[in-house]
């Protein structure tokens, strides 16, 4: 079955039938029925094809939820996040501020689609999601199940959204956030629904064992999922909190933090939930604040990718706790679609230690936007990709810059700013990262106020980033979409050698946890892009440390926790755990394995808890022993 020819087949249905019964068909009726024909060819049961007329009151249908929709607790303070590592691993999404949504399916077809509403009962916007390309009209499992998940409005299809809705004389979305609940409302219009995106992330009806497996079921029944994390130390739950930062300032869509959930159902079932919220699930949000300020200018910067970001120069204004001047605008499609320009006065929002941002227009200035023709740094012609302006100039000296100075701050190269890697550039002795490599003392006593003393220790401290882990490497290279916490999940997941790196493929990544089908499609093209630059990169004499091999599987998979005091330093045990394919756990629970200490103390916390589950303890020594050292 060509599910992808399905799917684009019901798009056409959904949205002639609805110009169809608003009296403004764009095909002959000889044309609609040759599509009901080829689905119908393709899959003669698809419920699209039971769809009948507009219906434009479903919106005020209350329906009841069979299972209360319920709230989440939230938090602003990670620790409370970190406490929930005693009850076992946890998993993450990020939190995406859209509206919640409830799919039935009976036999295997989508039968009803409802709002959150208070949680009792939501709205029918059945209709509505039959447009939405996310939303699978028919899924491969015949039990009843209800599939719960959030639909939002990705800032290309904001771009799209503007353009059709100012041609049909309706008034231009006002905001990313907003836009949803509009959409959903609406009753006249309902095929802009198309223009929604919908990710799911819970299933009822059936019954699984972790929440990772209950992720992995959704998505093979065709649904979006959010990229998850599975976290067993605090250390993963903070840098998947700098991750939502970096999202929350460069995606695609509105997040307003994480969603945290014990991964073991049975953990989740004992917990239980209240009235209001489930015991085993908490949002981490960022504290906000917002304020209106007025726009002094536009600037474009150039990143090392060639996108073109607007950043609107700003009254300064105090927020959160510290004087903002600059605040970004996202891409040429926000410029575009809110029209703006110096003399708007525009809400802005800054989360905890994120970057400040435009959220909405509070008063439109006189005038148009406007954008730039040429690259602002190297005077090229730029290409108009949907929402985002690019450069497509390699030799930009502004991605030129950018590419070596991210490369600096990844392999951690002292003493060279950017005010000395530009006069390196503007003296023609670096154009590329690798050049950084061929540089001599000579060549560095050159730079203005540089003596023989700092050309010696710029010299060496270049020389010193010569080795690096996989790790810094793949970080360096900027790869698409990939963060430090993303290449070392590459890296554990078996992908030990640059060499293991460039053979991925997109099948290859997606089957990691972590990584979703879009990803892993920008990380394969980067990879294929940035080939030339590997190799480059090697023949200057980058020395790439393999990382370590598993030494046996004697520990497979075991989660094992460490206490009280030991012979040698504890990172030594905890590396023998992982090369022997352990993973170490910081508390005891139900889910660990084993528990190593040298203390028998009956009023030692982790030992007795161990002793109550019946979890095997044993000495250090015997440790030792069980993995052959």
């Amino acid at each position: 079955m060509n599910k992808s020819k399905i799917r684009k087949l019901e798009e056409k249905i959904t949205y002639h039938k609805s110009l169809y019964y608003q009296g403004k068909p764009e095909i002959s009726d000889e044309e609609y029925d040759k599509i009901e024909m080829d689905l119908r060819d393709l899959d003669p049961l698809n419920p699209v094809l039971a769809l009948i007329g507009s219906p434009v009151d479903e919106g005020s249908e209350k329906i009841q939820h069979q299972k209360k929709m319920l709230s989440l607790e939230k938090t602003y303070d990670p620790n409370e996040i970190n406490s929930y590592l005693e009850k076992g691993s946890l998993v993450s999404v990020f939190k995406i501020d859209g509206s919640s949504c409830s799919l039935v399916y009976e036999n295997g077809h989508l039968k009803l689609g409802k709002t959150r509403g208070d949680g009792e009962q939501g709205e029918n916007i059945t209709y509505k999601i039959a447009y939405i390309s996310d939303v699978p009209k028919k899924i491969e499992e015949m039990n009843n199940l209800e599939i719960r998940g959030e639909i939002y409005c990705k800032e290309s299809s904001l771009h799209d959204l503007a353009i059709e809705m100012e041609a049909l004389g309706l008034e231009k979305p006002t905001s990313q956030r907003n836009i949803v609940a509009g959409l959903l409302g609406r009753k006249e219009h309902v095929n802009l629904s198309r223009h929604l995106s919908f990710q799911a992330f819970d299933l009822i009806g059936l019954k699984f064992q972790s929440e990772e497996d209950k992720l992995k079921k959704i998505s093979s029944l065709g649904f979006s999922v959010p990229e998850w994390s599975l976290h067993k130390t605090e250390k993963s739950i903070i840098e998947r909190i700098e991750e939502a930062k970096q999202f929350m300032t460069n995606g695609d869509y509105l997040i307003d933090g994480l969603v945290f959930v014990i991964n073991d159902i049975s953990t989740q079932e004992e917990l239980g939930e209240t009235s209001h919220h489930p015991r085993y699930k908490k949002a981490f949000k960022f504290a906000g604040e917002t304020k209106t300020t007025e726009i002094r200018e536009i600037t474009w910067q150039v990143s090392r990718n060639g996108i073109l970001t607007p950043v609107a120069e700003i009254e300064p204004t105090e927020l959160s706790g510290a004087m903002i001047n600059r605040v970004t605008l996202h891409n040429f499609g926000i410029v575009s679609d809110f029209n703006l320009k110096p003399g708007d006065a525009i809400e802005i929002i800054r989360s905890g230690e994120v970057i400040p941002k435009f959220l909405s227009v509070k008063k439109s200035a006189n005038g148009k936007a406007s954008y730039p023709e040429k690259c602002p740094s190297c005077g090229k012609k730029i290409l108009q990709a949907q929402i985002r302006l690019l450069c497509t100039n390699k030799d930009c000296p502004a991605q030129k810059i950018e590419k070596i100075l991210h490369w600096i701050k990844q392999v951690n190269i002292e003493d060279l700013s950017e005010k000395r890697l530009q006069e390196m550039m503007s003296q023609g002795l670096v154009n590329s990262i690798a050049d950084l490599y061929r540089l001599s003392v000579e060549d560095l006593l050159k730079l203005d106020k540089t003596k023989e003393k700092m050309a010696q220790k710029l010299f060496l401290n270049i020389q010193k980033s010569l080795k690096m882990n996989l790790v810094t490497f793949v970080s360096g290279i900027g790869l698409e979409g990939v963060s430090k916490t993303k290449a070392e999940k590459l890296i554990s997941a078996g992908y030990k050698t640059i060499a293991d790196i460039q053979k991925l493929d997109v099948n290859k990544i997606i089957s990691i946890e972590g990584f979703a089908e879009k990803s892993a499609e920008d990380i394969v093209a980067s990879l294929d892009e940035k080939r030339e630059l590997i190799n480059e990169l090697l023949k200057v004499g980058v020395v790439i440390n393999e990382a370590e091999k598993n030494l046996s599987t004697k520990l497979q998979d075991l989660k094992i926790c460490i206490t009280g005091t030991l012979s040698v330093p504890r990172a030594e045990i905890e590396k023998l755990i992982k090369l022997h394919g352990g993973h170490v756990v910081s508390s005891v629970s139900k889910n660990t394995n084993l528990l190593i200490t040298n203390d028998t103390d009956p009023t030692s916390t982790k030992y007795k808890k161990a002793l109550d589950l019946g979890i095997d303890v044993i000495s250090e020594e015997a440790f030792l022993n069980r993995v052959g050292v």
